[in-house]
Formats: structure tokens, C-alpha cells, sequence
């Protein structure tokens, strides 16, 4: 059977009228053209332009990009926002090489996306972790606690700055108001890859105290938002929102001009503006919508026999901060556990962002639908009914073991060698090694391997999942032994 081609698959996917629970949040077309941008999406290669005259310039922006920025600074209620069309990626690492100096330490989120990893290599940074609490009943992670950030900040008081997720991929949320008055207090910094939530914001406004608030108005001094998650624009496209004067936005510009193309798409731009007049004109009404298909949700989810939501906004002893907009199954009672649950809803067209031990994430967006939280609450009904006795497939590890070990941490190697991941343990890792999604490393350069480690990798490469760090030999990269 031959491979199909990248637009063939595209194509034929698009014609099947797939339920999408996974990013982007556009979900499709509809969403343009119920508030009417047929004519770009009919005329998108005509779009498809460079700095011409008229057309503004990223990196100099003075006239149409320029207002696009400013629009998002009002939506957002902060000081500079900023176009980013390599994705929230090339956002936290701007933010950390204008925050940390060289040399210098940084207090991170040992959950964080590899990106910020990436960050410590490319910018010559020596990380300090800060662990998330970890939810044993489900084996995930939880959030970051200010008492956390006050021991990493107290051990370390030459750190310049602090950056965490939040939301995390599950949708649970720190509190970042308690952080960045630990942070602030001791004259740092304060970073969120709010790649999550940046809905967040706009739900608040429309009156839904059941949201966190964002992490804009709790005093992040930089946020960076993946638009494209969970809102309306297209894929890598994403937002930096200054919300301080703790950082020199020169010199902030200065390191995103270094980290973007130097050809920046106005295909994702225009598409950055067209979510942005939809939110000005529409947010209230969206939001409103949105919240009411997820509350649908959440009242018809106990009648799902063997089905467990965690942090359901119904459930009043959650005890758990949480972006409802991430539904989060786990139907193992039955017999299901995460990875047969995401292949019985593709059966019945249905697509979920992540799959995590016993549980399958569902990532709803801005352009999702009554209609889609009604058809998937029908698919868990069937599934629950008919299909409880299969045996579960193989499970995706999570990277909760590796956290609750907090594996020894050594100088990251710089004479290294490539062996069987197998014969790894005792070994310190050269090269992270990711699991993606969700993009979080399961090992980092400077950890040491340990057998159990070890094994969790191995059943996912048995799995046939995707691992970042592994070749197609079966190696991995580590320090080399020293006689």
C-alpha cells in the first residue's frame, strides 16, 4: 500500500467531517465564514504575499501589523503584543533570552513544553526545577505552587526569572497571582507559556467565574498565548503579551527578530487579525456559546456508565484549578483505558488530542459546537455499552513517574556517544528525549538514565508512539564514559 501524499490526505480527511477535539481551534472553516471571511479563505493564495509596500514589516511594524498589535494589546489589556508566526516555541525562548543573561540560571517547570528546554541550550542557561504536584489517581501532573517557586527562588537567589505552563496540557491551572508575588518580591521575572488558555481571558470577560482567570491579570510579566489552540487562527500562530516594565521590550524585539522567519507568513497574520476582529465584535456571544456546549457536556457525562471526567466544574470536590475547555475521559472502569478509547471514537470520527495512561483529552476550541459535545457524549454512550470487555491496547506513559522521581541532575555532557537505549541506565542523557505530544521530556540533558526509565520508553517505541531523541536504531545520545 503506498503513502499517500500530504494533500491527498489532507483532502480526504477534510471530506470525512471529522468531530476535531484537538487543536487548532478554528475547527474549520465554519467560523470564518459565519462571520464573513468567505472571501479570504476563496482568495488565500492571492493573499499569500511578502513585505510589499502597504504590507507593513514585523520586525519594523508601523502600519497594518503594527495596529493588528495594538488590537491584541486591547483585547488583552496589556502593554505591547506582539505577532508570532513561529508558533508560542519561538515566543518563550524570545522571552528567556531577553529575561536571562548568559550563563545565568532560570527557574523552570520541570513539565515544561521542549521548547523552553531548547531555550537552555540555545541560549547557554543553567536550569533550576521547580516540580508540579502530581494527581496519583490519574498519573498526571498538576500544578506548580508558589511554595514550590519560594524553595527553587531560596536556593537559587541568583536566578533572574520564573517561567511554568498554565494551563498544563490537561488544562490544570497554577496560581499565578500567589507566583508572581514570590516572584516579583524577590525582584525577578515572571514567564507563562500560556499556550493553553489563551481563551482564558475572554471567558472572564464574559462573566464565567468557573474559568481561571488569565495569567495577564494576575501579573505574569510575559505570557505567551498559542492562538491557534484554541481560538481562530491558523496553525503556528501565536501571540506575546508585555505586561510589565521588568523587561526592556527593545531588547525583547531584538530576540524575536532573531527567532522568526525572516519571510513571515501573511497568510498567518491575516489570520492573527481575522481572530482578532472576531473576538472585538463577537467574544461575549462565542464564549457564551462555547461554555454552554461544554456545560452540556459535563450534566450529560454521568449518565455515561463507567465514566470518570476529571475536574469537572459540577463536581465540587475536584479540589483542582481547571481550563474546563480540556475534557478529560478516563473510562478504564469499563475496561477501556486511553489509547482504545481515542481508537474507538476515530472509529466513530472522532478525533482527541492526547492520550495519557487511562486517559484521553479532549481539546475543545472556539470553533466547536453543541453539536460536537452531543455527538461525543452519544459515541462514550456506545462505547460504554458495547465495547467495555475488549481487552485495553498498550498505554502511553506519562512523564509523572520521572517527576516523582526527580532524577539526579549532573553537568549536561559535552563528549558524548550514541548507544542502545537498553544498556542506558546509569548513563547521563546528552540529548533530551520527548514523547510527542505532549512535548514534555521524559529526559533531559544532564539527567542521569535509570532502568525504570528506561522501560517506560521502551513501551512506548513497543507501542509504535512517537519519541523524540530515539533513532531508527534504537539509540539514544549520552556522555561518553570517561577511563
Amino acid at each position: 500500500m503506498s503513502t499517500p501524499s500530504i494533500i491527498t490526505f489532507l483532502t480526504e480527511h477534510a471530506e470525512k467531517k471529522t468531530v476535531s477535539f484537538h487543536m487548532p481551534g478554528h475547527k474549520g472553516s465554519a467560523i470564518y465564514r459565519r462571520f464573513g471571511y468567505d472571501d479570504f479563505l476563496q482568495r488565500m493564495m492571492d493573499c499569500d504575499i511578502t513585505e510589499i509596500p502597504g504590507a507593513d514589516n514585523l520586525f519594523q511594524t508601523e502600519g497594518i501589523l503594527k495596529a493588528a498589535q495594538e488590537e491584541y494589546a486591547r483585547l488583552y489589556d496589556v502593554q505591547r503584543s506582539y505577532l508570532l508566526i513561529n508558533g508560542t516555541s519561538c515566543g518563550v525562548i524570545a522571552a528567556i533570552m531577553a529575561s536571562v543573561p548568559k550563563g545565568k540560571k532560570l527557574v523552570m517547570a520541570r513539565n515544561s513544553h521542549k521548547a523552553i528546554f531548547n531555550s537552555l541550550v540555545l541560549a547557554d542557561i543553567q536550569p533550576v526545577y521547580a516540580y508540579p504536584e502530581i494527581i496519583d489517581e490519574y498519573g498526571i501532573s498538576g500544578g506548580i505552587t508558589a511554595d514550590e517557586i519560594e524553595r527553587c527562588l531560596a536556593e537559587n537567589p541568583e536566578a533572574e526569572a520564573v517561567i511554568l505552563p498554565s494551563p498544563n496540557y490537561y488544562g490544570i491551572c497554577s496560581d499565578i497571582r500567589a507566583i508572581a508575588e514570590v516572584v516579583h518580591k524577590r525582584g525577578k521575572i515572571l514567564i507563562v507559556d500560556q499556550a493553553h488558555g489563551a481563551h482564558l481571558k475572554f471567558f472572564r470577560n464574559a462573566g464565567f467565574a468557573d474559568m481561571p482567570e488569565s495569567a495577564e491579570e494576575q501579573g505574569a510579566d510575559i505570557v505567551v498565548n498559542s492562538i491557534h489552540k484554541t481560538l481562530a487562527s491558523f496553525t503556528q500562530s501565536a501571540v506575546l503579551n508585555l505586561n510589565s516594565d521588568r523587561v526592556d521590550h527593545y531588547v525583547l524585539e531584538d530576540k524575536l527578530q532573531m527567532l522568526e522567519s525572516t519571510s513571515p507568513s501573511y497568510l498567518l497574520m491575516g489570520s492573527l487579525d481575522i481572530n482578532a476582529a472576531i473576538l472585538k465584535e463577537h467574544q461575549t456571544t462565542l464564549m457564551t456559546e462555547w461554555h454552554g456546549s461544554l456545560m452540556h457536556f459535563y450534566r450529560e457525562a454521568p449518565t455515561v456508565k463507567g465514566l470518570r471526567v476529571i475536574g469537572s466544574p459540577l463536581d465540587t470536590n475536584a479540589g483542582i484549578r481547571m481550563d474546563i475547555t480540556k475534557i478529560n475521559l478516563d473510562m478504564s472502569a469499563v475496561g477501556v483505558d486511553g489509547a482504545r478509547l481515542e481508537e474507538l471514537l476515530m472509529e466513530r470520527g472522532i478525533f482527541a488530542e492526547l492520550t495519557t495512561g487511562p486517559i484521553l483529552m479532549c481539546m475543545t476550541g472556539i470553533g466547536n459546537s453543541l453539536n460536537d459535545s452531543k455527538r461525543l457524549i452519544e459515541a462514550l454512550k456506545e462505547i460504554s455499552e458495547c465495547c467495555g470487555a475488549l481487552a485495553p491496547s498498550p498505554a502511553k506513559s506519562s512523564v509523572t513517574a520521572v517527576l516523582k522521581e526527580k532524577l539526579r541532575l549532573f553537568p549536561v555532557p559535552q563528549d558524548k556517544e550514541r548507544i542502545p537505549l537498553l544498556e542506558g541506565a546509569g548513563r547521563i542523557c546528552a540529548s533530551s528525549i520527548i514523547p510527542y505530544p505532549p512535548g514534555i521530556p521524559f529526559i533531559c540533558p544532564g539527567e542521569e538514565l535509570t532502568e525504570e526509565v528506561i522501560l517506560y520508553i521502551k513501551r512506548l517505541r513497543d507501542a509504535g508512539e512517537k519519541v523524540i531523541g530515539i533513532n531508527d536504531q534504537g539509540e539514544i545520545i549520552v556522555g561518553r564514559k570517561t577511563s
